[in-house]
């Protein structure tokens, strides 16, 4: 091998080695974000305390994530890759109704459960997320409910139901239900199960 060609591969190899260290140490702020999100909420996440806990200063953050949205965005990623998310296309091959509805909801349940201590902060402070994210959580809730929605599509009492099942698959809902007075998920769903069942019809 010829020195010009041990050089090209030595500043190859000094390349990759600072494209690693630059990965890393931008995983590290995103990990970092991620933990104080879930422990103190986006509101209460600063700078600085990023810096800390991912042993960087704050114009290594800074020049890594200029923008804030984008840091909110890859805290978001990494943490959905670590959830094991709703699935409402598994819920939609169910054709009852309430079926679908038990089905929906346990899913659902199961998720805010697994999520609380990151899903409690984001929605507790929602308004200072950025709007893509706040519109991103506004429509998953939607789109929920819409999936849930859809075996009643024919009824008299659909916008009662619409308002009954928005209610259910609401955050909130679950939180109020089973992490704050100690009702069991299966409970809470049958609960919701029940409560649209006894719709008046409009």
């Amino acid at each position: 091998m010829s020195e010009h060609e041990r050089s090209a591969k030595g500043r190859q190899y000094q390349m990759r080695k600072r494209a690693d260290q630059m990965d890393g140490t931008r995983q590290r702020i995103v990990e970092a974000t991620s933990r104080l999100h879930a422990t103190v909420g986006p509101a209460r996440t600063t700078i600085a305390g990023i810096a800390e806990k991912a042993g960087v200063t704050r114009l290594t953050v800074y020049k890594h994530f200029p923008d804030e949205v984008d840091l909110y965005n890859a805290c978001s990623a990494h943490w959905r890759s670590n959830q094991q998310l709703p699935d409402p296309a598994a819920w939609s091959k169910v054709s009852d109704p309430y079926e679908r509805l038990r089905l929906g909801l346990s899913d659902t349940y199961r998720f805010y459960r697994d999520g609380a201590d990151m899903l409690e902060r984001l929605y507790r402070d929602k308004d200072v997320l950025p709007e893509g994210l706040q519109q991103s959580l506004q429509e998953r809730d939607g789109y929920f409910r819409g999936v849930l929605l859809e075996p009643f599509s024919d009824r008299r009492d659909y916008q009662t139901l619409r308002a009954l099942i928005g209610h259910a698959v609401s955050f909130w809902t679950w939180h109020s239900l089973c992490s704050q007075n100690g009702l069991a998920e299966d409970a809470a769903v049958e609960a919701m199960v029940a409560l649209a069942a006894a719709a008046p019809v409009g």
